[in-house]
Order: structure tokens, then C-alpha cells, then sequence
């Protein structure tokens, strides 16, 4: 046994003695300690327990969106209210709202520069007006879009000259389904 060994093993027991020693020389509290020690014990299994199922959790937290066998896209609704379809721009994984209200996809700038185009180099030459005032707006066309199963080329997309928390799918794009329902929660995708 080495010397940090041994020193550590000391420093041990003489911890294990004072805690155990505080607690046996005071008798009258020696209850209200083992209620105090029992609930600890549980507090540390909760976080163990929550940390074991933290992908069931999440799940349930942050739904998403599932590729059915029938080839169909379900989307369950979001805590938010909103419903949430991630895709594959120019293959980079890009989380889109899917907004009704919005004529196109509009790609914050933080995400088209994740797939690879530079908001810096476009020309903002369309004008929209949004819930937070009119923005300028960059056309552009994305080289691929994946959605589960579906692709498509040379979609058509604009740029958001100004501040997006995210993406939006709009309508332009959910025209190409043959089936677009919202129904009990549930966005529903076919093509």
C-alpha cells in the first residue's frame, strides 16, 4: 500500500467516524437524522432514475416527427403549439416550424449558413411583412431537401434579412403533398 493510499484510507475513516460518531452521541435527534439520511437516499436515486430514462423523457418532452411504413410523415403538436418537421437542407439537419401562414421556406440565417450558403453574399431584393414588422428577404434555391423518405432538388427558399429563432416551412412547400391534416395533435404528410 503506498503512502496516498494509506493517506487517503485514514482520511477516510476518520471522516466516517466523525459523521457516525456526530450522529450517535446525539440520541434524541438520532430519528429526525435517519429521516433526513433516508430522504437523500432517495433524492440521489431520483437523479439516477431520471438520468437512466432521459431519452423516454425527452420523447415526451420533445416530440418528433415519425416516418411511417405507408411512407406518411406524422408530427405530433409541440408543447408550444406549433407543429416541428426536421429536414435535411443541403444535408445538414435544419428544424423547421411549420407555419401555414408563411408563403415560403424562409431559413433563419444561422441555418443557411449551417447548409453551406452565405446570408452575407445574397441580395435581399424581396420584402415580406411578418408578425414583427416587414423584413428584407434573399431568394435563393436549397440543392437538395430531405424530409424522412422524400427528396426533392432545386427547392425554392428565401433568406430572412433579419432576427429568426428558426426556420419556417411554409406553404410553397406543403403544397407538394397530396395530403397535408392536422388532426388530433397530429400533423399528417402524404405524397
Amino acid at each position: 500500500m503506498s503512502g496516498d493510499t494509506f493517506g487517503s484510507l485514514v482520511y477516510l475513516v476518520l471522516l466516517l467516524l466523525a459523521i457516525g460518531g456526530a450522529l450517535l452521541f446525539d440520541f434524541r435527534n438520532l430519528g429526525k437524522r435517519l429521516q433526513q439520511l433516508a430522504i437523500w437516499g432517495l433524492i440521489f436515486m431520483g437523479v439516477i432514475a431520471a438520468a437512466g430514462l432521459w431519452d423516454d423523457i425527452k420523447g415526451s418532452l420533445l416530440p418528433q416527427q415519425a416516418v411511417m411504413g405507408d411512407g406518411r410523415i406524422e408530427a405530433p403538436l409541440g408543447p408550444d403549439g406549433h407543429f416541428y418537421l426536421s429536414a435535411r437542407v443541403n444535408g445538414v439537419p435544419i428544424r423547421f416550424v411549420v407555419d401555414t401562414g408563411a408563403t415560403n421556406i424562409v431559413l433563419s440565417q444561422d441555418d443557411a449558413r449551417r447548409a453551406g450558403i452565405d446570408p452575407d453574399a445574397l441580395a435581399y431584393v424581396g420584402r415580406a411583412n411578418t408578425a414583427n414588422g416587414t423584413v428584407r428577404t434573399a431568394p435563393i434555391r436549397l440543392q437538395t431537401l430531405d424530409l424522412g423518405p422524400i427528396h426533392d432538388t432545386q427547392v425554392r427558399a428565401t433568406v430572412n434579412g433579419g432576427q429568426m429563432n428558426g426556420s419556417l416551412l411554409g406553404m410553397d412547400y406543403l403544397t407538394r403533398f397530396a395530403r397535408v391534416e392536422l388532426t388530433r395533435g397530429k400533423l399528417v404528410l402524404e405524397r
